[in-house]
């Protein structure tokens, strides 16, 4: 069953139970009023035969009888009255053929109530009284035949108006629902025809704030994401691609070379070593090719444990000047910390040492001076941390483009690298939902900028 028809029936089958109820209300409060109404009118007429019969003597009873038989002969339909003395005799009936019945309930429980109201199974509606000044009792009943003529007129009517109504209700729901779904259905076209090729296109948005042109924008906006990541790994898959063949190339050609001549002893040695100089870039390569995929669908966890951004850094500076023995750097704190919980902040470790070893590496290899100064300053809910050497300054139009992976500055065309460490930096301080930013500060002077935020107070 398809959306529409699911919807379509649904729609009806409300509205037909709104109209099914609202059919029987008007119909039961139709014949409560006409039950109420004519019960009335019976103890009404009951009381007019009471009152004329009491109007006349005793003696005159037969005349009473006539006056009462001319004006209320056609007074209710299947009339019937009759009157009891205090002992329960009858004293009066009209018309004087009828046959007393046995009472349904003890004369006591009608002088108690003073009037009950009563249906036989017939349909005749009965009304017994108690009058005090008299201790008499009068019974009257009738049959409201015109009362029930138009109750069966209105149960007819309601029955051709909920059928009517039903039909039209089922028009109108399948017309209201098409018109309903034909944005969704637009969309499902859409989504049929989006391709790798296609992401480009975009379904048509209004001006209207309906849920409809909500899930329009989303999709629109998730093309857009789905196109810049398609394009990010197309462009990633093709320089991967081309930085992987280089050192592969070089590497082929050094070993046909050396298997095309004859080489002393000191000859081989020299290409092994120029062979395991490409291996280990290759490897270098690679890993970082690997760290890249391997944390790309990474998200920031809230559990992970606080860190102090301090004896981090200066972990991690321990180990860069293992790698780099001529490396310099001077750690700075920009102003004292009023207690620990200035510097914490809550990360992976690893992932953030990794990130600052980039850091480091890429301040040191383009320096003038292999010196890098690391500023920590905490302002706010945030840490700052301020990376800054010496060196060539990034033209303005690059300064966005060197954290995409492959990406290598004007500067660096005379050193080697793959212009992979700072998307992997990038990267890293995105997951912990913290920026990265480079700046040039004065003449000569890089600044790498590193923003995290403040790990909450611990509790206790």
């Amino acid at each position: 069953m398809n959306l529409k028809l699911r919807f379509a029936l649904l729609f009806t089958f409300f509205v037909s139970v709104i109209l099914l109820v609202s059919c029987v209300a008007i119909y039961v409060l139709f014949y409560q009023s006409r039950e109420d109404d004519y019960y009335k009118r019976v103890a009404k007429e009951g009381m007019e035969v009471y009152n004329i019969f009491t109007d006349i003597k005793k003696e005159d009873r037969h005349v009473a009888y006539k006056l009462i038989k001319e004006i209320h002969d056609k007074a209710l339909f299947y009339e019937q009255v009759f009157i009891l003395d205090s002992a329960g005799a009858p004293i009066f009936r009209f018309p004087d053929t009828i046959h007393i019945p046995p009472l349904a309930y003890p004369l006591l429980r009608i002088q108690e109530e003073k009037e009950i109201r009563s249906m036989d199974q017939a349909g005749n509606q009965q009304v017994a009284m108690f009058m005090p000044e008299t201790n008499s009792y009068v019974f009257v009943s009738g049959f409201d035949k015109q009362g029930f003529v138009r109750i069966g007129f209105l149960r007819l009517n309601l029955v051709f108006v909920f059928f009517g109504a039903m039909a039209l209700s089922i028009l109108t729901s399948f017309l209201f629902v098409r018109q309903a779904v034909k944005p969704l259905k637009d969309l499902a076209n859409q989504m049929t025809k989006t391709t790798v090729q296609n992401l480009t296109e975009r379904i048509a948005e209004t001006s209207a704030n309906d849920e409809i042109n909500e899930i329009a924008r989303n999709f629109n906006a998730m093309l857009e994401r789905l196109s810049k990541s398609f394009e990010f790994q197309k462009n990633f898959v093709y320089h991967a691609s081309h930085e992987l063949r280089t050192p592969l190339a070089i590497m082929l050609s050094e070993t046909e070379s050396a298997l095309s001549r004859e080489l002393s002893s000191s000859g081989y040695k020299e290409t092994l070593l120029s062979l395991k100089e490409e291996q280990q870039e290759l490897i270098e390569l690679t890993n970082s090719l690997l760290l890249i995929s391997q944390f790309e669908q990474m998200d920031f966890e809230e559990d992970w444990p606080r860190l102090r951004i301090d004896e981090l850094l200066y972990e991690t500076v321990s180990s860069c000047k293992k790698m780099l023995p001529n490396l310099v750097v001077e750690v700075i704190f920009a102003n004292v910390p009023e207690n620990d919980d200035d510097f914490m902040v809550r990360g992976n470790e690893s992932l953030l040492k990794s990130a600052f070893t980039n850091l480091i590496k890429n301040a040191y290899t383009y320096s003038v001076d292999q010196k890098v100064t690391i500023t920590i300053d905490s302002s706010g809910e945030s840490v700052f941390i301020h990376l800054d050497n010496s060196g060539t300054q990034l033209p303005v139009d690059e300064k966005e483009s060197i954290m995409v992976p492959f990406f290598r500055g004007s500067n660096a065309l005379t050193t080697k690298g793959y212009g992979l460490g700072l998307s992997i930096v990038y990267r890293f301080i995105a997951i912990h939902k913290g920026t990265v930013t480079y700046s040039p500060i004065s003449n000569d002077q890089n600044r790498f900028t590193v923003i995290l935020r403040k790990a909450p107070v611990a509790a206790g």
